[in-house]
């Protein structure tokens, strides 16, 4: 996310912290939209690299899963569920693994701002970077070993610093999907980017809705496209949507709003993994970035979305 003040952010998540929506009163999500509420749970661990977690994803359905910070490690963990799939605990696995440069040697601090997470078909991880002429995508075979980072268009030279590729997705097919966090204007569309086939595109944009800007997304069991984005209210704290697309060949269509909270109601969520629970409903699981900083917290969220009316 875009670097503030501590005295901005002190203040922002004043009301954060307080749970106060835009008049005052406690935050509550939008009940005519199909996310429905599950729950939150905090995940604390005694670990001075641990927080600023911008990525989410499942290896399988809700339990084992990877994050990255923007401080350039890697970590895994598991959650544990009841029978309900309810939360009832997060375990840690593995990490901080240090993310590496083509060289195999630990990336450097202003280098090394991870900001979207996704699986690849081979058991990899694709990791995408924002930065002062470094946006890039690099794939992982293994958390530890050297990237190998993918050709970069130009275009991604102009994307704005720290707001470009926050948002990694890959679909069942493996198509790599990237776009920027911030699109350039409050009504120019996000511009979406494709890897697949050893080259780059960029074959659709996404609308823009004035000042949400794009955090993160995945590609759910159904095969559409969900967008996790973020709008930052100063006193009240953070704002959460999530919209789906249907992406073709060369079009995008849907946009349908599936949650929307307002200021206060969660920290600051920047990742994204949908899945599907064992009663057959897809979930929103979402990971809050804490920027590391002691008056924010890492939470996991979840949401369930209810049938689409017929």
């Amino acid at each position: 996310m875009p670097q503030r003040s501590r005295l901005t952010l002190i203040g922002g998540l004043a009301g954060l912290a307080l749970g106060l929506g835009p008049r005052g009163t406690p935050a509550q999500t939008h009940p005519a939209l199909r996310g429905e509420f599950l729950q939150s749970r905090v995940w604390k661990l005694p670990d001075p690299e641990f927080g600023g977690f911008s990525g989410l994803k499942f290896l399988d359905d809700g339990r084992h899963f990877v994050t990255q910070s923007d401080r350039g490690t890697v970590w895994r963990g598991e959650i544990a569920r009841d029978a309900t799939d309810r939360i009832i605990g997060v375990t840690r696995t593995s990490g901080p693994v240090v993310l590496r440069a083509r060289d195999g040697r630990p990336l450097q601090r202003r280098e090394a701002d991870a900001e979207g997470l996704a699986l690849a078909p081979d058991g990899g991880i694709y990791i995408s970077f924002e930065g002062d002429r470094l946006a890039r995508v690099a794939w992982y075979p293994t958390d530890d070993a050297p990237a190998r980072v993918l050709p970069r268009p130009m275009a991604f030279n102009a994307m704005q610093l720290n707001s470009s590729l926050e948002t990694l997705a890959v679909d069942a097919r493996g198509t790599v999907y990237t776009l920027p966090e911030r699109s350039g204007g409050t009504t120019v569309p996000f511009p979406v980017w494709r890897w697949r086939d050893g080259k780059w595109d960029q074959p659709f944009a996404i609308p823009r809705d004035h000042s949400w800007l794009a955090v993160d997304a995945d590609f759910g069991p159904d095969g559409r496209f969900y967008l996790l984005e973020r709008d930052f209210w100063g006193l009240l704290g953070f704002r959460t949507r999530v919209r789906v697309f249907d992406f073709g060949e060369d079009s995008v269509s849907g946009g349908e709003v599936l949650v929307e909270t307002s200021a206060g109601t969660h920290d600051n969520l920047e990742g994204l993994a949908v899945w599907r629970d064992r009663q057959g409903a897809i979930r929103l699981t979402m990971i809050s970035d804490d920027n590391q900083r002691f008056f924010q917290r890492t939470e996991f969220v979840e949401y369930r979305l209810r049938p689409e009316k017929p």
